[in-house]
């Protein structure tokens, strides 16, 4: 990182607010974060909340839209900053992670993080389950093309809390049970929003690191360590049902928009979504994070 380093964060979720809070911490920065404009409804006091927490962490707010505003618009805003950080998933619209970074390469801003804290989008390829998972690949595309702004993709896996969300169906712990996406040997690497937001902050730190893709990992385990590992910190026997690939090919084919699906049959294929730990760079470091039988200490028992 540069002497002082003002960085612009676009987003202020549950991943935004993880990253936001390390980066303030650091002693070098100078943090705004991109809010979209305030609405007055029901969530506005929720909003005034975040912004006074924001307010004590001396981080600055600047107001736009990512989804509407124009392209021109939202380059001359990134243009700024020495550094863009993309905390804007999915939910963001069809399009915008494409928009976002036109905008950062016609910005100039000298570093650019796009919102790829996921899965390895080059190994999973095109066409998959999760149509979304295309535009990635586009995203990764610009980049490479072209030599004006600096990147860095963080490659994280699934959010730790998202293999026990209940709308997601692998555990189940209402019905004592678990299901293997694929197979019980079917892998998966998950991080949680804070060691994300923690090893974001130390990966922008090392100068060297630029234009590549960077592997972190709070844990790597497969279906069947999954469950054993339920059944050990909770004390308990869970069941253990299977849904093999084909099976959720189906399911997709019976509902192709429901997005939950589309992330199981992505998952169960096994590509792209599993990486050992102790290649991350947080292992390479020393440095610590959650697994999941520490997480399942931290919020179920």
């Amino acid at each position: 990182m540069q002497p002082t380093d003002n960085i612009l964060v676009l987003g202020a979720g549950e991943l935004g607010m993880a990253v936001l809070r390390e980066l303030a911490a650091l002693p070098t920065t100078h943090v705004t974060v991109m809010l979209r404009p305030l609405a007055l409804d029901a969530t506005f006091e929720i909003k005034r909340q975040m912004l006074d927490a924001l307010d004590k962490l001396g981080i600055k707010v600047t107001f736009a839209d990512a989804a509407t505003a124009p392209e021109d618009k939202l380059a001359a805003l990134f243009g700024g900053f020495d550094t863009l950080v993309s905390c804007l998933g999915f939910t963001a619209g069809k399009g915008t992670q494409l928009k976002l970074t036109r905008a950062a390469i016609q910005s100039r801003v000298k570093r650019f993080v796009p919102w790829q804290f996921g899965v390895d989008y080059d190994v999973i390829g095109r066409g998959s389950p999760q149509n979304l998972f295309d535009e990635q690949l586009d995203v990764r595309q610009l980049l490479r093309a072209q030599s004006k702004v600096q990147w860095l993709i963080i490659s994280t896996g699934m959010f730790t809390s998202f293999l026990f969300e209940p709308s997601f169906g692998v555990v189940e712990l209402s019905h004592n049970t678990v299901h293997a996406l694929g197979s019980w040997d079917t892998a998966v690497t998950v991080t949680t929003p804070e060691d994300i937001g923690r090893l974001t902050a130390a990966i922008l730190c090392e100068p060297e690191l630029a234009n590549e893709v960077v592997f972190i990992a709070g844990d790597t385990l497969n279906y069947r360590e999954l469950a054993n590992t339920i059944d050990q910190v909770l004390n308990r026997k869970v069941e253990r049902v299977e849904w093999p690939l084909p099976m959720l090919r189906d399911d997709l084919i019976a509902a192709p928009d429901d997005s939950i699906r589309k992330y199981r049959a992505v998952f169960a294929e096994g590509k792209g979504v599993a990486w050992p730990k102790a290649d991350s760079y947080n292992a390479k470091k020393k440095i610590n994070t959650m697994t999941v039988s520490q997480w399942i200490k931290q919020h179920l028992l």
